[in-house]
């Protein structure tokens, strides 16, 4: 199969998949059980996850291992199944996916700050954590890493240096940002300029934006992200909508065709990856696929 980089140089515009999280909790995670350890505990949904997103049009099909740092499985006093819960995810999804899709290994956030920014972790430990992640997602059989949902720019170094360093994968690496009237910034105040360019530096093939916006703010990030890096891959994945609390059930507004009528402008922004991420399913993500292939 052709080399995921290569195809973006060609212009080729890709489809990663949409929301991992919410279709877990739909299929049964019940609140306070480790997603990553469904990778191990129930494997048959985690494939059949992957082969829908794969059937929608999903040429980037992410792994079950958001989480999957020993600082996020210590919370489930599982920080001894780092290699295991990897190494099985990345190695799932190949196996469904075979040579018709790239696995796209997730790493998340730790959830820790490093110290210069009022935190309790240094920028090595940091990297210990995610070099232990990245090794064993590489040795499952994983295609590229997806660094995602980071807040910290700092944190998002080490994490792209540890898989840059450690294996021979491209790393795409995005960001999550809130918008107020200093314009759109992460939780640690980033702006989507700053990230592209300092992410890029560090080593990152791919630089994007994922969760906390609809598929409308998305548009603007790109704009703002292609402005600052005129040539540098763009990976968009965005929410369906924010979420809305209707009695106790969190949902997701923003329908397959909503999102499917933005593709364009989102490509015309500067996207070469599209794909979603909370509350989108592999119908939102036929449809985004569909109004790729019309363009």
């Amino acid at each position: 199969m052709q080399r995921l980089l290569e195809r973006i140089a060609q212009r080729e515009i890709l489809i990663s998949d949409g929301a991992l999280g919410t279709l877990l909790q739909a299929k049964g995670l019940p609140p306070g059980e480790c997603p990553e350890s469904w990778c191990v505990t129930h494997p048959e949904i985690l494939r059949e996850i992957a082969l829908a997103y794969l059937a929608a049009g999903s040429h980037i099909i992410e792994t079950n291992t958001f989480g999957g740092n020993a600082y996020k499985l210590r919370n489930y006093g599982m920080a001894d199944k780092v290699v295991e819960f990897n190494r099985a995810a990345a190695a799932l999804v190949k196996e469904a996916v075979r040579d018709d899709g790239y696995v796209g290994a997730s790493v998340g956030p730790t959830g820790h700050i490093v110290e210069e920014e009022g935190g309790d972790v240094t920028p090595a430990d940091l990297y210990a954590a995610f070099k232990a992640q990245a090794v064993a997602l590489a040795e499952g059989g994983a295609d590229a890493f997806c660094i995602e949902t980071m807040l910290s720019l700092t944190e998002a170094i080490q994490a792209i240096r540890a898989a840059k360093e450690n294996t021979r994968l491209p790393v795409m690496c995005t960001f999550t940002f809130g918008e107020s009237s200093r314009g759109f910034r992460t939780m640690m105040g980033v702006t989507p300029e700053r990230a592209a360019r300092e992410t890029a530096a560090a080593g990152a093939d791919v630089i994007g934006t994922n969760c906390g916006n609809g598929i409308a703010k998305m548009i603007e990030i790109a704009r703002e992200m292609r402005a600052a890096l005129p040539t540098t891959p763009i990976l968009i994945q965005a929410n369906a909508g924010l979420p809305v609390l209707e009695g106790d059930k969190t949902v997701f507004k923003e329908t397959p065709d909503y999102m499917a009528s933005r593709v364009q402008e989102l490509i015309e922004a500067g996207a070469n990856i599209v794909g979603g991420c909370c509350g989108t399913t592999p119908a939102h993500i036929a449809a985004m696929a569909q109004a790729v292939r019309a363009k």
